[in-house]
């Protein structure tokens, strides 16, 4: 009986010791991402649906397309292009990344669960997106501060976007006025994703 504890008590030691490792290594891999997570991507935002805290670090290497989004504005339907765009290039290394933002007209004055529906059930958005933010201002959340230093613009309407290369370390700015299938915006992110890392 006694012999029995001793080997109960011992396995669960050992398991508690292996889930220990486990833990720490888990740890540690995710240390290192973010040692290698280049300093543009190296934030963390909560994602729109469930306010899940997202690294956009998990975007490393990959061509990221960062727009601000409004659900009543005239530019809206580019969802729709936007949709698109990453539907055609998401396996050759792009990715949307959606940050409403009621800043430009209080044209995204809902909240978090309204805008979620809206995209899923208007125009089918199944790229990233995240919580309402400011893109602009002295409340800019940080990535965004990043973005304006690196590109050289702010956002002057909703739907502007910027396109990040895939060492984050390049910034091209796209007006509103610039429609996912607009011509200049595709061949930069044809450009973009044919330079390997």
């Amino acid at each position: 009986m006694e012999t029995t504890m001793h080997m109960s008590h011992g396995r669960r030691r050992l398991t508690a010791g292996v889930l220990l490792g486990l833990l720490s290594l888990i740890q540690a891999a995710g240390a290192a991402e973010q040692a290698q997570c280049p300093a543009l991507l190296n934030r963390t935002f909560p994602r729109l649906q469930d306010e899940s805290p997202q690294s956009l670090c998990q975007y490393q290497g990959q061509v990221v397309l960062v727009v601000n989004t409004a659900s009543y504005c005239g530019f809206t339907p580019q969802y729709k292009g936007l949709e698109a765009l990453y539907a055609k290039y998401r396996d050759r290394g792009l990715v949307v990344l959606g940050f409403p933002s009621n800043q430009f007209g209080s044209q995204e004055p809902g909240s978090a669960k309204q805008i979620a529906d809206f995209c899923a059930n208007t125009y089918g958005v199944k790229f990233p997106m995240f919580a309402k933010t400011e893109v602009r201002g002295n409340g800019v959340n940080p990535f965004y501060a990043d973005l304006i230093k690196l590109s050289g613009t702010t956002p002057k309407w909703n739907f502007y976007k910027y396109l990040i290369t895939r060492d984050a370390r390049t910034v091209t700015a796209f007006s509103s006025l610039t429609a996912p299938d607009d011509g200049d915006l595709v061949e930069a992110i044809e450009k973009a994703l044919a330079d390997k890392p």
